[in-house]
């Protein structure tokens, strides 16, 4: 099977890795992530990874804490803070491995964290599960008629409309910008609205409950979803000690100018 068959069909999916090793190692490891199938770009400096973020649009950004000039946090922190959709998801690369540099990473928006030294195939799998998931190819029909509207692979909740298939999520007329990790915690709790949902089933089905998803790194893209979801925050609601659930919007939440259950129209 070639490499790029055995990374999926279409497109393969782009990687910016932003690291500060020296350019040996640099170019061996680009080498092993296109051999997989990607398309890779590296930069040495935070700077550098900022700016190729705008032009090369990656998938997925693998991102060192230790850089010559920024910082890997505030790194994830600014692309976090970068307007429009497609967020890439971002995986924190870093030899401190203790509890509070795990939640550091998270707390600033990254999707996953993987301490140092790793092996090649362990990266690939955490790459693999951190790639946004694409819809699967259809053999091409006919467009349909007046009478059979195109079907989307939405969930519609309340004032919140979740496009799976384009990874957009909608509150009334305004998109958010949700990394990839929000984004599966966001789908998981819709797929079963007002179900509350245990911390161990959120570990287990969001981030297939790997040594490094503990109840303080669910704690953090919770907050980061309330965070975005602003004055309809509380949809996402606590059991303290249980897990969370994902309600409808009371109606004092909304604007007055917008009826309950109103929803962005496209």
């Amino acid at each position: 099977m070639s490499a790029a068959v055995a990374a999926g069909s279409g497109p393969s999916r782009r990687i910016l890795v932003i690291a500060a090793d020296d350019q040996a190692s640099s170019n061996a490891f680009r080498y092993s992530l296109e051999a997989a199938g990607y398309q890779v770009r590296t930069a040495g400096t935070g700077g550098e990874g900022l700016r190729l973020c705008g032009g090369f649009r990656p998938d997925l950004v693998l991102l060192e804490v230790e850089l010559p000039d920024l910082s890997g946090l505030e790194v994830c922190r600014r692309i976090r803070s970068l307007p429009g959709s497609g967020q890439p998801a971002i995986v924190i690369l870093t030899a401190r491995a203790e509890e509070a540099d795990r939640i550091a990473s998270f707390q600033v928006g990254a999707d996953d964290f993987v301490p140092k030294p790793f092996s090649l195939s362990e990266l690939l799998l955490r790459i693999r599960a951190r790639l946004p998931t694409r819809p699967a190819t259809a053999p091409a029909s006919p467009p349909p008629g007046p009478a059979e509207p195109a079907k989307r692979d939405s969930l519609i909740f309340g004032p919140l409309e979740i496009d799976k298939a384009s990874h957009r999520v909608f509150l009334l007329d305004r998109e958010l910008n949700l990394s990839a990790q929000e984004m599966r915690l966001l789908i998981f709790l819709a797929g079963e609205p007002g179900k509350m949902h245990t911390r161990r089933d959120l570990l287990t089905g969001v981030w297939g409950y790997h040594p490094d998803a503990t109840s303080r790194t669910l704690d953090t893209h919770i907050k980061r979803l309330r965070d975005k979801l602003g004055s309809f925050a509380s949809m996402i609601q606590t059991a303290h000690g249980v897990g969370y659930r994902l309600t409808q919007a009371p109606e004092r939440a909304l604007p007055p100018d917008v009826p309950p259950g109103s929803r962005r129209r496209r």
